[in-house]
């Protein structure tokens, strides 16, 4: 498979066939096919060596689908950028991925001119967009001038190498390197999992630079599926493509699927079409399931996985209500292991830190150390802890660095976040261990709650009380406008503790 030229068979089978609708634009699989081969062309040009990084920093677009099949063609390597950093972080991603190119679009050039100082060495900035800045070539000028025909060097026409950066919560990013890109096995599998085929249509409404928003887009390409694309998510656009386009399949993280619930209440839609709305990057909370699935029918998939590790578990349609908090059960080819303080795997019910051996590990990027930590037996942890039940479904309980120990206790702030979420006033909440001379640690929920709704700390701490053991339950709670999170729909948890534990002799 990786041999194969998936966008020229498809090209050659359906030219005609929309491989790429944008607003009102739609290009066709032999005309993505041209385009490819233009980009191709375009990077060799630029003095691009085979496993050469080109950064991308822009909102969905026709470009970053070009851009990223044409580097396939003469294996480079696509380093998507996130486009909510700014300044030193946008300097330390391109130091670090040592990136020859850096692509933007009209709306992100300026943030990549303002890092620029803080950039290492000489490389070029292709502007993809309209907007022209001293320094920069033009996409547009560069792809005029080069040929459609296909490269003489040609690389993978499948996935290819590839580099995401993880998304940062708990410090600096990391490059998730995968020099010889994903094993054939795994990309049937998954296509196999969530039944996808060659006459969908998915809507890529997610940021780009989130691994799996970009897997499910590519895989969808390798299909020869149709990919309908929203440059930035928004819930009523969202809605109004499903409908026009019959879109069949998405991904999303839960916070969006959460705005795209509230919008289709307010205003309905025909989503008869949607058959397979896909869940990942962060937990999905149990009432938003049900809310979902009250609205959009029974189409909700999940599966826990990393931009390291992949994807490891899915949890069916048919399973969302059944096995609340479930991330459901292993992929085939996955080896897990719940490893408890020891090393030794925990009993069935005892959360453990959440291991996995399988044939699409990356490494991390020029970052030995990192990625000798974080592999034990040939087993990598992403520092997740979870449980599995007497049925083989496993749940995950938090990450090890989230954890508060209060009072010598192991609370895991996950479950305290559920049932806040269940409040009918809760929007949002995330769940903290700040310092306490007494305990060392203890509970807060910092809150953003319904436009319009209105509930007090008092409240919201005896809502817990009741479901929750004593020792769990916040002992006081914070109210935000909106909680910090990534566009993947990551909660930044370093953020939020950052102003209790500032100038502490010790620090979570």
């Amino acid at each position: 498979m990786a041999d194969i030229d998936f966008l020229k068979v498809h090209a050659e089978g359906t030219p005609n066939k929309p491989a790429l609708i944008l607003g009102d634009a739609v290009v066709d699989f032999s005309m993505l096919n041209r385009r490819a081969n233009k980009a191709a062309h375009l990077f060799s040009e630029l003095r691009c060596e085979p496993r050469d990084r080109v950064a991308i920093m822009s909102f969905n677009s026709i470009p970053g689908f070009e851009i990223s099949s044409g580097l396939r063609r003469v294996s480079l390597v696509a380093v998507p950028v996130n486009y909510r950093l700014r300044g030193s972080e946008v300097a330390y991603l391109l130091n670090d991925s040592g990136a020859r190119v850096v692509c933007a679009d009209d709306d992100h050039m300026e943030v990549v001119e303002a890092a620029r100082p803080e950039v290492k060495g000489e490389r070029h900035y292709v502007a993809t967009g309209s907007t022209k800045l001293a320094g920069w070539l033009s996409y547009r000028e560069l792809m005029d001038a080069t040929p459609d025909a296909a490269p003489s060097a040609t690389g993978s026409g499948g996935l290819g190498a590839s580099m995401i950066y993880t998304s940062g919560t708990t410090g600096h990013p990391k490059g998730a390197w995968r020099p010889n890109g994903v094993n054939v096995e795994n990309v049937l599998q998954v296509i196999s999992i969530f039944g996808l085929n060659q006459s969908d249509v998915h809507l890529v409404c997610g940021p780009g630079y989130h691994s799996a928003v970009a897997f499910f887009a590519t895989l969808h390409g390798v299909l020869g599926a149709t990919n309908v694309i929203q440059r930035k998510f928004e819930a009523e656009g969202a809605l109004d493509l499903i409908e026009r386009h019959r879109v069949t399949t998405t991904f999303m993280a839960p916070t969006l699927l959460q705005r795209l619930v509230d919008a289709q209440e307010r205003r309905p839609r025909d989503l008869s079409s949607l058959r397979a709305l896909i869940l990942g990057a962060a937990p999905c909370p149990h009432a938003l399931k049900v809310r979902a699935e009250a609205v959009l029918g029974q189409v909700l998939w999940e599966f826990y996985g990393a931009t390291e590790t992949g994807i490891n578990t899915v949890l069916r349609p048919e399973d969302q209500l059944r096995k609340p908090g479930s991330c459901g059960t292993p992929v085939p080819g996955q080896e897990i292991r719940l490893a408890g303080p020891d090393g030794r795997e925990v009993p069935d019910g005892t959360p453990g830190e959440f291991m996995v051996r399988n044939s699409w590990l990356a490494e991390y990027y020029n970052r030995p150390e990192a990625t000798g930590k974080s592999l034990h037996d040939g087993f990598f942890s992403v520092g997740d802890v979870a449980y599995r039940d007497d049925e083989g479904y496993y749940f995950i309980c938090d990450r090890m660095v989230d954890m508060v120990i209060s009072a010598g206790v192991n609370i895991y702030p996950a479950e305290v976040e559920a049932v806040l979420h269940a409040h009918p006033a809760v929007m949002d909440a995330a769940v903290i261990g700040v310092p306490d001379d007494q305990w060392g640690e203890s509970l807060k929920a910092v809150v953003e709650l319904r436009p319009g709704m209105s509930a007090s700390a008092d409240d919201l701490i005896a809502f817990c009380d009741r479901r929750l053991a004593g020792y769990k339950k916040p002992r006081t709670v914070d109210f935000v406008d909106e909680l910090p999170r990534d566009a993947a729909g990551k909660l930044l948890k370093r953020k939020l503790r950052e102003p209790y534990w500032a100038g502490m002799s010790r620090r979570v």
